[in-house]
């Protein structure tokens, strides 16, 4: 994996080489748009409203609207004079509490690796984290925008996870949102146990995105059938659940589910039986 920046972390008088390196990635499934009648590529160009006439990239410029039809024009120059200092460098500003962090502002994260004489400090400082239960809030300058990140601990490494400023992060203003509902003791009783009865450990590798696997194995059938359509089964949509009914489906829900741990708690004693009897 080649890193995608280098600078070092910084906090009081401490400096610590790091790379920057991706710690997601995006499976999307990329298509390209065809002319139905012979399956031909279809290719996009530029061109102007007043004419139609199609504009090469040397007379292209960037123009911010800042009234209706009416436009400024912002060059290279104008970028440069608002651009904030490259420092290479993650400042940490303070140190909180992970738990005051509202997870809306946490946007994506990265892997940063100790570069040649940081993995001393750079050992210090996650376990500090760890220890402390503390994030330490920084701002980073990556290519031409400066980012709010917070720097985590998650395991052996550390993590710049980069955020959302504040007015990047929209309030639910104009939801018909329950306020004060009212909410019985047998139905909050009922749907406590049925939230501790489906509760478990997490597991990510128990999820995976089913609509791309669907649509993956689509594809495959209909290569194989000359481009064929194939056959899927309807999935039926799950209908709202009725106010009147909330009980009695909270009754069944809590009844199906036991079922289903039973019948898992089964199959792991009888699991467990046949391995004895091997052994």
């Amino acid at each position: 994996m080649r890193a995608i920046w280098k600078g070092s972390i910084s906090f009081g008088l401490v400096n610590i080489p790091i790379g920057l390196y991706p710690a997601t990635r995006k499976e999307d499934i990329s298509f390209r748009q065809l002319r139905a009648d012979d399956l031909s590529p279809i290719r996009y160009k530029r061109v102007a409203d007043a004419d139609g006439e199609e504009v090469p990239w040397e007379k292209i410029v960037k123009g911010y609207e800042y009234e209706k039809g009416q436009f400024v024009i912002v060059d290279d120059k104008d970028f440069e004079k608002a651009m904030p200092e490259a420092t290479q460098s993650i400042d940490i500003i303070e140190f909180v509490d992970l738990a005051e962090i509202d997870p809306m502002f946490f946007d994506k994260p990265y892997y940063l690796e100790p570069q040649k004489g940081g993995k001393k400090a750079y050992a210090l400082l996650r376990e500090v984290l760890k220890e402390t239960g503390k994030v330490g809030i920084a701002r980073v300058v990556i290519k031409t925008r400066q980012h709010l990140a917070a720097v985590k601990p998650k395991d052996a490494s550390l993590v710049l996870e980069l955020m959302h400023f504040p007015d990047e992060v929209l309030e639910p203003a104009g939801l018909d949102l329950p306020r004060e509902e009212k909410l019985g003791n047998k139905e909050m009783d009922m749907a406590t146990s049925l939230v501790k009865t489906m509760s478990g450990n997490w597991n990510p590798g128990d999820f995976k995105d089913e609509y791309r696997d669907k649509l993956i194995a689509l594809i495959e059938e209909k290569v194989k059938n000359g481009g064929k359509d194939v056959a899927i089964p309807k999935v039926k949509a799950k209908a709202a659940t009725n106010v009147v009914d909330l009980v009695a489906v909270l009754q069944k829900s809590l009844a199906e589910t036991k079922k289903k741990s039973g019948h898992a708690g089964e199959k792991s004693s009888h699991r467990k039986k046949t391995l004895k009897k091997a052994a």
